[in-house]
């Protein structure tokens, strides 16, 4: 318990980051009104989400973190590698940001506004190289999770 009387689970969550779900894929692909937007083969899905304090230098942090994630498998099959040459596919994830302690109805009121979390989105995607969904799009996602690795990272 802090002085202020708040959990130290509050004090957590109530910290905000950019937030990226990560699955290590044999392959992605994201659609778009029935047209393949992105499509990767071995490499990582990334669901990222973005608050509305994140910064160019949160969305920095992610990228960094991201290309340097050893969840690849190496030669004696340990997950020793980084990214390396595999592929990415981000995907635009409001949702993550989705709080449901109170009710059954979530509340985003955490995730960022479009106007402030497409150009940190696309400041990843470029970043990393990455294929990509349409930002705000109702988009049908498909992958095959190789493992499955699944992480959730933030900055």
């Amino acid at each position: 318990m802090h002085a202020d009387g708040t959990s130290w689970a509050d004090a957590c969550t109530s910290l905000t980051a950019v937030r990226a779900l990560v699955q290590r894929v044999s392959r992605a692909s994201v659609t778009v009104g029935g047209e393949v937007t992105g499509e990767i083969g071995p490499g990582l899905l990334v669901l990222l989400g973005v608050s509305h304090e994140d910064t160019e230098d949160d969305a920095d942090r992610i990228c960094h973190k991201l290309r340097n994630l050893r969840i690849f498998e190496d030669a004696d099959g340990r997950m020793n590698e980084p990214l390396g040459e595999r592929e990415v596919l981000c995907v635009s994830q409001f949702t993550l940001y989705g709080d449901a302690r109170k009710g059954n109805r979530p509340s985003f009121v955490a995730a960022a506004r479009p106007e402030h979390a497409e150009p940190l989105y696309e400041r990843v995607c470029a970043s990393l190289g990455a294929r990509r969904g349409v930002f705000g799009a109702h988009m049908d996602v498909e992958l095959v999770n190789d493992g499955p690795v699944t992480l959730m990272l933030e900055t």
